[in-house]
């Protein structure tokens, strides 16, 4: 019976600390942590409390309301609820710094994911080793010297080689970055290679039975189980329609590549996390961010169901267009999240379509003219593009001799304003004006400052001096050193532009693959003449339209005008009683204003904890040299003050450390 009421002692102060170490640590806690916390807490303290004072005491002989507000007990709860924050402090100090997978921890129990976790932790000790045995940390501190560059790209690629799966696929978008990376890094990089084998016969069966909405005897006239393309993420396999008897094309999820991408994704970034940690040169060039980046793309692609739609979207926008590029037909009532089901197009990669181009008699410069302005297109007017153009994923049929797009796992998607902003770019550089270029990255650029435009814009004349009185402007170089000034100004492009601007730079690669003369800006020049010219005499080419836009504006605008004369009237009143006062101040911007208003609360709560501390050891002090019997009471106070002050500093170092992360 003792032990039994022990036993709920333990329980009902368990159930305490559990639910008062979530208010006084907050609301962003784990679950997981705040269980192992407790019960750490929780058997320590016990332990230490039965052996050292209530095995020689009969306290539990009493009530239990008696025992529980017995003195020694307050001390253990005390003691326990401290330990329990520590603990926590520890945890999140140690915690992995991974990207968003709330929805696979969904699905987990905790002891998966502590399973998970130790598996992970493993797997990264791992890749850390491999790392530090190929030299990377003692090739990061030379990097900035040119002998050694290519050093520690050697020491990266083997380490991204040796660990495999997703690291060789980083690497392998890494080397497309050539607007961030040098010619070395991006050559070394480049002969990455990830050897995949085909899933065996009966495995593409099962998975494409899995994956079809209907059985696959009700749909395919035939189906060939030999793939006629694999990767890392899926495989590619010939087949005939039952209904219609056309030939399809058929992409599979490979069944591993979810699992993958579960485990190792979180230790790629921990690794990127590590790497920029160690250099200032990684950091610089946001190596972190390039894994996130990276992985958020990841999660798209292993998704088919997206590249679906994303092909049926671009498809839609080009329906009208006036450059005629065709894109695969997709059979959508088959298709689902691991397959896809589209139309089988005759032809070849334009890197190994030489003779496609001499049977067909094919301008090749006609040819990369029409895909980089319909590309300008996708861009410039819909919003919506190819995210990964380069040659492999740029076919030409040979049957018409039409450029064809595939693989639309990776788009890109621009607001109005950065559609605006590209176009205003393109313009900049058509008329070397420094001054509409800055007007275009003002459009591209989060957080513009306008007090810097008039060095932007020497910075801007400095680089345009560089690409300008040449024959062809190098579109690596140019893109590169635009990174470079909106990165000294501390500014940073959207994701979306920045996806647009290397997009660019992979497009330029493929198109010069097509034809090794041509000169992307010198076309880009001609499409933004035309672009300018067709805004000029739009108006007497569609009077109907034009008349039809005015009419619209007008009718938005009309109310507001109507108010105007009421507005300007009631504001000269209130200019002329005083009573309108313009400032800005630091609290104007929000996240200026939130920082300020969460920077204030913490120094509030660290003076007050150090009040608590001083005043208690004061206290403590001051009971020293008082031998009545009211001490005791100064010694409590003082206790409870340093119990406070402790509560306090553990709580402003977790949020600390929190804010740190984010």
């Amino acid at each position: 019976m003792l032990y039994i009421k022990f036993a709920i002692e333990i329980a009902v102060v368990g159930l305490f600390i559990y639910v008062v170490t979530g208010r006084l640590i907050g609301t962003k806690l784990s679950f997981a942590k705040r269980l192992i916390s407790v019960l750490l807490s929780l058997a320590l303290t016990t332990f230490v409390y039965w052996y050292s004072y209530l095995q020689h005491t009969k306290i539990l002989e009493g009530s239990l309301v008696n025992a529980i507000f017995e003195v020694s007990t307050l001390v253990w709860i005390g003691s326990m609820l401290l330990i329990a924050m520590l603990l926590y402090l520890v945890f999140e100090l140690f915690d992995p710094i991974g990207i968003n997978v709330q929805e696979t921890r969904g699905q987990r129990s905790i002891f998966a994911r502590v399973r998970l976790y130790w598996r992970q932790q493993k797997r990264l000790r791992q890749v850390l080793r491999i790392a530090v045995t190929n030299g990377v940390v003692q090739t990061i501190k030379y990097a900035r010297q040119r002998e050694n560059e290519r050093e520690l790209a050697i020491a990266l690629r083997r380490t991204l080689e040796q660990c495999g799966g997703i690291f060789i696929k980083f690497g392998q978008v890494l080397s497309t970055r050539k607007e961030l990376f040098s010619p070395i890094f991006i050559e070394e990089l480049a002969k990455l290679q990830q050897g995949v084998p085909p899933l065996s016969e009966s495995e593409s069966l099962r998975v494409l039975a899995e994956a079809l909405p209907d059985k696959v005897d009700d749909v395919f006239a035939s189906f060939n189980t030999v793939p006629i393309a694999s990767a890392s993420i899926g495989q590619v396999h010939r087949a005939v329609l039952k209904a219609t008897r056309e030939q399809v094309v058929v992409k599979l999820l490979r069944p591993e590549v979810k699992e993958i991408m579960m485990n190792d994704v979180s230790i790629l970034v921990e690794f990127a996390s590590w790497f920029a940690s160690k250099s200032a040169w990684a950091a610089n060039l946001g190596f972190k961010e390039l894994a996130i980046g990276f992985a958020d793309g990841l999660s798209e692609e292993i998704h088919f169901d997206i590249e679906v739609r994303n092909t049926v979207q671009v498809s839609n926008v080009l329906k009208n267009s006036a450059y005629q590029v065709r894109i695969p037909h997709m059979y959508t009532q088959y298709c689902g999240d691991a397959i896809i089901v589209m139309e089988f197009i005759e032809g070849a990669s334009v890197a190994e379509a030489d003779f496609h181009f001499r049977r067909l008699g094919i301008d090749r410069k006609a040819f990369a003219r029409t895909v980089l302005f319909s590309f300008f297109e996708q861009m410039l007017y819909s919003g919506i593009f190819h995210a990964d153009p380069h040659p492999g994923n740029i076919f030409i049929d040979e049957r018409t001799g039409q450029p064809v797009l595939i693989d639309f796992g990776a788009v890109g998607r621009l607001g109005a304003p950065q559609q605006e902003g590209l176009k205003l770019f393109l313009m900049g550089i058509q008329q070397a004006d420094a001054s509409i270029l800055y007007d275009g990255l003002t459009l591209l650029v989060e957080e513009n400052d306008p007090t810097q435009r008039a060095r932007m814009e020497q910075a801007i004349d400095q680089l345009l001096l560089k690409v300008s009185f040449v024959d062809r402007i190098p579109t690596e170089e140019l893109i590169y050193a635009l990174f470079k000034v909106v990165r000294d100004f501390k500014l940073a492009f959207y994701p979306s532009v920045a996806l647009a601007l290397r997009s660019f730079v992979t497009l330029d690669g493929t198109l010069r693959v097509i034809d090794p003369s041509f000169d992307i800006f010198t076309e880009a020049k001609a499409f933004s003449a035309r672009y300018m010219r067709d805004v000029l005499f739009k108006p007497f080419k569609e009077p109907r339209a034009t008349r039809d836009k005015i009419e619209e504006e007008l009718a938005q605008l009309l109310p507001n005008l109507r108010k105007m004369p009421r507005r300007i009237d009631h504001l000269l009143q209130r200019v002329e009683s005083g009573k309108i006062i313009l400032h800005h101040d630091i609290f104007s911007d929000e996240h200026n204003a939130k920082f300020i208003t969460q920077l204030f609360s913490q120094m509030v709560l660290l003076f007050v904890g150090i009040t608590f501390g001083i005043i208690s050891v004061a206290l403590l002090a001051i009971s020293q040299f008082i031998h009545a019997p009211y001490a005791v009471y100064l010694n409590t106070t003082a206790y409870l003050g340093l119990f406070l002050c402790a509560i306090l500093l553990v709580r402003l170092s977790i949020q600390a450390l929190r804010n740190t992360k984010e």
